[in-house]
């Protein structure tokens, strides 16, 4: 089963889930989004795509720049804000088994296959 954790409004999103489904596989959406994940997911989900909680966040969003960018925070913390702030998530995850990849592109959802 492939999940993938999914933000129906970026474009990167939609394509990895349309690779998914256009492959006929199984899979579970994650709208993390309307149902921010748990401290404890997130750091479930350092561990399998192997980064730093600071690699998970999109530091492009304007909320990042405005009140987060300078300052030291530690790993907690950045979860903590993943947490509280879900569109800080880099998209699209896709989680199949123990391996986990930023389906950026979606084509890379083949190296954990």
């Amino acid at each position: 089963m492939i999940t993938i954790y999914h933000n129906p409004r970026c474009r990167k999103s939609r394509e990895a889930l349309a690779y998914i489904m256009d492959h006929g596989w199984t899979h579970k959406i994650v709208a993390y989004l309307s149902h921010p994940l748990r401290i404890e997911e997130i750091v479930y989900l350092t561990e399998l795509l192997d980064l730093k909680a600071i690699d998970l966040v999109r530091t492009q969003e304007a909320l990042w720049r405005d009140h987060y960018k300078n300052e030291s925070l530690t790993e907690d913390q950045i979860i903590e804000l993943l947490s509280a702030h879900p569109k800080l998530l880099q998209r699209p995850i896709v989680v199949i088994g123990k391996r986990a990849v930023i389906a950026r592109p979606a084509e890379l959802i083949e190296s954990i296959r």
